[in-house]
C-alpha cells in the first residue's frame, strides 16, 4: 500500500476559467484524465459560500446567478498581485464578489454567509533520440488579458450597451444580472465556435425586463478582434525573441478553450502563411496531461515513463547595476537554463576595499526599473586605483535556482548569494507586464542610456584629469592660475556628476 501511494502522480492545470487533472496510471503506462463529480473531464475554477455549505466546480457555477457576491471566480487572475496593482483595479470592477486590500497590499476576497485564463506562446525544438526526446524551449511570451473570460467581458459589454438602448435600463450594478449574462455569453461564444449566429434569451433579466437577442459571428470576431490582434502580436514577438522565422516552426499546437475560436484559428493560419495547424491534441486536457508526465518523470519508483527532458529559459534578463544606476545584463532573456555565465566588473572608486553587487531581473535599461532579487557585500579588495577587476558569475541550475557570486582572482575573497524560484521572483502575470513595460518605455530608456553614458565618460575624464594634475611631471609645467582653472572644471563637472 506504501509503495502504491509513493508511485501516485498527478498532474494538475489550474486554469483561470476551468481546471483539469490527470493521474499516470502505472499499471497501464499511460496518462488518464479524472473525471469530476459531474462525469466532465474540465472543471469550473469557480468557488462559491452559501449560508449552510461551500461549492466547488460545476454546483458553484450552477448557482453564481442566484448567490453571485458570493461565487468566486477568476481568482488566478490575483495570484502574484497587488490589490493596487492597475489591472486588479481594472478587473474588480468587472466581478460581483469583492475585493478588498489584505496585509502588505495583496489582494483577499470578501464573502458573506452564515455558519483560461491567458494567452501563452512557447516555441520548441525537438530532438528524437532512440531512447531520449528533448523538448528545448526557444523563447516564451505571454499576456494573462488575453483568454477566454476577457472575450467573455467584451460580449457582456456588448449587451448592456445594447439594453441601454434598446430598452433603457442599465444592468451593469446589478451582480445577479450580471452573473446570468456571463453566463449566456460564455454559451454564446462556444457555439459561434461551430454555428454562424448564437441566440441570447434571459427571461426577466433585469426588473422585468427580458433579454431577447443574438450576436453573429461576424459581430463576435468584430468585438474582439482586438484581442485577437494582441494574440497575434504576442506569438510575433515570442519569434523575435527566439530569433526564429515562421518558416522555422514545424507545427503549430493549440492550447486552450480559446483556440477553438474560428477567427483564432484563420489568424494564425494566415500568420504562418497557411501551415495548417496541429489538432491532434484536446485543447482542454493538455496541459494536465503533460503535468502528470512530469509528475511521473519526478516520481521514484514509477517505470515506463516515456524518457523526456524539458530545458526552460530565462523569461527576463538577469544582471547586476553598473556605475550611473545602468543594468549590466549578464545572462540575457530567454537563455536555455541550466547556464552559468560569468563577467568583469571593475571597482569605481580608488581604494576600493568593498563592491556592492545588487541583483536584478527585467529589461529595463535603469536597473531600478527593474526588480531586485537581492544583494550582498563583496569585501577584500587589495588597496588599488579605481578600475581594479573582479569576477561575477551567474548560474542558473535545472530547477530555476539561481546563485550569483563575486570573486577577486588575486586575494582568493569570495561571496555570494543563492536566490530561489520564489523568493522575490516575478509571477507570470509580472513577467509579461515588465516584458510590455520595456516596450513601451523604450524610447524613454534609450535617452537614459544616452544621457548615462555621458555622465559615465564625463566621470572617466574628471577622474583622469585630476590624477593628472597629481603627477609632478604635468603639474611642474602648468601656472598657479591654469591650476586653478582647471580645478574649477573639475569642480563643476563633479557637481553635475553627482
Amino acid at each position: 500500500m506504501a509503495e502504491d501511494k509513493m508511485g501516485l502522480a498527478i498532474g494538475i492545470d489550474l486554469g483561470t476559467t476551468y481546471s483539469c487533472v490527470a493521474v499516470w496510471q502505472q499499471q497501464h503506462n499511460r496518462v488518464e484524465i479524472i473525471h469530476n463529480d459531474q462525469g466532465n473531464h474540465t472543471t469550473p475554477s469557480c468557488v462559491a459560500f452559501t449560508d449552510h455549505e461551500r461549492l466547488i466546480g460545476d454546483a458553484a457555477k450552477n448557482q453564481a446567478a442566484s448567490n453571485p457576491e458570493n461565487t468566486i471566480f477568476d481568482a488566478k487572475r490575483l495570484i502574484g498581485r497587488n490589490y493596487s496593482d492597475p489591472l486588479v483595479q481594472k478587473d474588480k470592477m468587472l466581478w460581483p464578489f469583492k475585493v478588498v486590500a489584505g496585509v502588505n497590499d495583496k489582494p483577499m476576497i470578501s464573502v458573506k454567509y452564515k455558519g483560461q485564463e491567458k494567452f501563452d506562446v512557447s516555441i520548441l525544438t525537438i530532438q528524437n533520440k532512440v531512447f531520449q526526446v528533448k523538448f528545448q524551449v526557444k523563447a516564451t511570451a505571454g499576456n494573462t488579458h488575453l483568454g477566454g473570460e476577457d472575450i467573455d467581458n467584451r460580449i457582456i459589454n456588448y449587451f448592456v450597451e445594447e439594453m441601454k438602448r434598446k430598452s433603457k435600463v442599465d444592468i451593469s450594478g446589478n451582480p445577479r444580472a450580471l452573473r446570468r449574462l456571463r453566463s449566456a455569453c460564455e454559451r454564446a461564444k462556444r457555439t459561434l465556435s461551430y454555428a454562424v449566429t448564437a441566440s441570447i434569451e434571459i427571461d426577466g433579466l433585469f426588473e422585468g425586463t427580458d433579454l431577447l437577442s443574438s450576436i453573429t459571428r461576424a459581430k463576435f470576431e468584430e468585438i474582439n478582434m482586438e484581442v485577437f490582434e494582441e494574440c497575434m502580436e504576442t506569438v510575433d514577438r515570442c519569434l523575435r525573441d527566439a530569433k526564429l522565422e515562421k518558416s522555422s516552426v514545424h507545427d503549430v499546437v493549440l492550447v486552450g478553450g480559446s483556440s477553438r475560436i474560428p477567427k483564432m484559428q484563420q489568424l494564425l493560419e494566415d500568420f504562418f502563411n497557411g501551415k495548417d495547424l496541429c489538432k491532434s491534441v484536446n485543447p482542454d486536457k493538455v496541459v494536465a496531461y503533460g503535468a502528470a508526465v512530469q509528475a511521473a518523470l519526478l516520481t521514484e519508483g514509477i517505470k515506463n515513463v516515456p524518457d523526456l527532458v524539458l530545458k526552460d529559459v530565462t523569461p527576463l534578463s538577469l544582471g547586476t547595476a553598473i556605475l550611473g544606476n545602468l543594468m549590466s545584463v549578464v545572462i540575457p532573456r530567454n537563455t536555455t537554463i541550466p547556464i552559468k555565465k560569468n563577467k568583469v566588473f571593475v571597482t569605481v572608486e580608488d581604494y576600493q576595499f568593498s563592491s556592492y553587487i545588487p541583483v536584478y531581473e527585467g529589461e529595463r535599461v535603469k536597473a531600478s526599473d527593474n526588480n531586485l532579487l537581492g544583494y550582498f557585500n563583496f569585501s577584500g579588495h587589495p588597496p588599488a586605483a579605481r578600475g581594479y577587476p573582479y569576477d561575477v558569475t551567474f548560474a542558473i541550475n535545472e530547477n530555476g535556482i539561481l546563485s550569483v557570486s563575486a570573486k577577486d582572482k588575486v586575494t582568493g575573497n569570495r561571496n555570494g548569494i543563492i536566490i530561489s524560484n520564489n523568493k522575490e521572483r516575478l509571477s507570470n502575470a509580472e513577467i509579461s507586464k515588465m516584458i510590455k513595460e520595456a516596450e513601451n518605455y523604450k524610447s524613454e530608456d534609450e535617452k537614459f542610456l544616452k544621457k548615462a553614458k555621458a555622465m559615465n565618460d564625463l566621470d572617466y575624464h574628471v577622474y583622469k584629469i585630476g590624477k593628472a594634475l597629481k603627477r609632478e611631471d604635468i603639474s611642474s609645467k602648468l601656472s598657479w592660475k591654469e591650476k586653478e582653472d582647471i580645478m574649477s572644471k573639475i569642480s563643476r563637472a563633479t557637481d553635475i556628476i553627482i
